[in-house]
């Protein structure tokens, strides 16, 4: 499943986040690659050790955590803490299958990659190219979103950054170890919760219908969550 969650990041706060990490020292992006991802990946990073990265990351962990619509799909058990990255004219990342498990050993962080998640922090119409693209079974798909918004998708897609031919490309980008690891349960239990939060809308909370479709989907989650 690939889902585009909107506004994850209001204006001031994508303003606010772009003045702390534009300031900050960057680095090769090949700082944190494997020997294949180093093949491929053209761009910089904010170290992640860094003060910027950990305040940074902080700003962008509070406000998925309080996202409804991320939390619902993502179901998350941990969340890596968010990195940052630049492209500017002439960078890309070739296509690629990210890493089935990610480290961070200062922070004793320990997850395996299910989803992966970019949040654009520049204006699309400030560079050209830049796309995320992900390949999977359904065919391929592009995202190039507002500054704000997010795109997640399962980290075992193949994916890539097209080149940057224009202006420059930042953004943070996580990976989350969800409490359901297959992608096929995540998504019925995905759709499950908004079609009963729809039905609650418009028949209340307390139908006998919104109960039981309610109890089922907590019965699901119970059968299929690893923690």
């Amino acid at each position: 499943m690939m889902l585009h969650v909107p506004d994850v990041l209001t204006p001031a706060q994508v303003a606010e986040l772009r003045a702390l990490i534009d300031a900050a020292s960057w680095e090769d992006g090949n700082a944190t690659s494997g020997p294949q991802s180093a093949l491929a990946k053209r761009n910089r990073q904010l170290p992640e050790g860094s003060e910027a990265a950990r305040r940074a990351g902080a700003v962008v962990r509070e406000a998925v955590s309080g996202n409804p619509l991320f939390m619902s799909a993502a179901l998350p058990h941990t969340v890596y803490p968010p990195l940052f990255n630049r492209y500017g004219a002439g960078d890309g990342f070739r296509a690629h299958v990210d890493n089935a498990m990610r480290f961070q050993r200062d922070q004793g962080v320990r997850i395996r990659t299910d989803l992966s998640a970019t949040l654009f922090l520049s204006d699309p119409a400030d560079y050209d190219g830049g796309e995320l693209t992900v390949e999977d079974t359904f065919g391929v798909h592009e995202a190039k979103l507002p500054a704000g918004d997010l795109i997640l998708y399962p980290a075992s897609s193949l994916h890539r950054v097209e080149p940057v031919t224009r202006g420059e490309r930042i953004a943070s980008f996580f990976w989350i170890q969800s409490l359901v690891r297959d992608d096929a349960r995540r998504a019925l239990l995905f759709d499950m919760d908004l079609a009963i939060q729809c039905l609650a809308r418009t028949a209340g909370q307390d139908g006998a219908e919104i109960v039981g479709l309610t109890g089922a989907y907590h019965n699901l989650l119970r059968m299929w969550a690893e923690l």
